[in-house]
């Protein structure tokens, strides 16, 4: 039996790099979140950030036993490059990338979707909270 999961994530760093947090939500079937966290993650640049947040909801997909899993992000750059139409060249995004296919191996499907920062309000408030939170 298949078990879908979407997720929406957001990353972002105050300055780029800068202090840096993670915000992701899970949906199942319903229009109401499994799960939603933010996490302050220390220094790094934003697209550090977004690739954290989609490697730690991807990370609770698995833990939930999904079997497919959509994702959403507002990042245009990292959904095209998690999509194959834009390389890599940072070292430290190349690692990161590297472990969100490795866990999207365990999942029979995955997608990455772009959606505009104003339908990824709840992610986006997570981030916001969690640097507040540790005093940024």
């Amino acid at each position: 039996m298949s078990k879908k999961i979407v997720i929406y994530t957001d990353g972002g760093a105050r300055g780029n790099p800068g202090p840096s947090a993670i915000g992701f939500v899970v949906y199942g079937e319903g229009e109401h979140p499994l799960k939603q966290i933010g996490k302050f993650i220390g220094e790094g640049t934003n697209n550090q950030a977004e690739y954290k947040a989609l490697i730690a909801g991807l990370t609770e997909a698995a833990n939930m036993d999904a079997t497919e899993v959509i994702c959403f992000l507002d990042s245009e750059l990292v959904t095209r490059q998690l999509n194959g139409q834009y390389k890599i060249k940072e070292p430290e995004l190349q690692k990161l990338i590297a472990e969100v296919f490795k866990l999207s191996n365990k999942f029979l499907k995955v997608e990455y979707k772009h959606v505009p920062r104003e339908k990824n309000k709840l992610a986006d408030k997570l981030v916001n909270e969690a640097l507040d939170k540790a005093g940024y």
